[in-house]
């Protein structure tokens, strides 16, 4: 399964751990953790090509298809 999203470019990227005692951090930090995407696997069926693709996007650009719809989506992130 990839790590990157075709459609809106998230991946992974390096974060904080958080703390909620400050003064303590300071002292002895808690080091950066890795923040993965949200990635899933979807079928989506385009009506204008009338076929479906599978593919591994996530979970805004689920949300992105639903609103502007499968066709221009994809066709901007040139993936048809």
């Amino acid at each position: 399964m990839s790590k990157i999203c075709p459609i809106t470019k998230k991946g992974s990227k390096m974060a904080g751990r958080y703390s909620s005692r400050v003064r303590a951090t300071k002292f002895n930090p808690t080091g950066n953790v890795r923040r993965h995407a949200n990635i899933q696997k979807k079928k989506i069926y385009i009506p204008e090509l009338e076929k479906t693709v599978t593919l591994n996007i996530s979970t805004k650009a689920i949300k992105t298809i639903n609103k502007k719809g499968a066709y221009q989506t994809l066709k901007k992130a040139n993936l048809i």
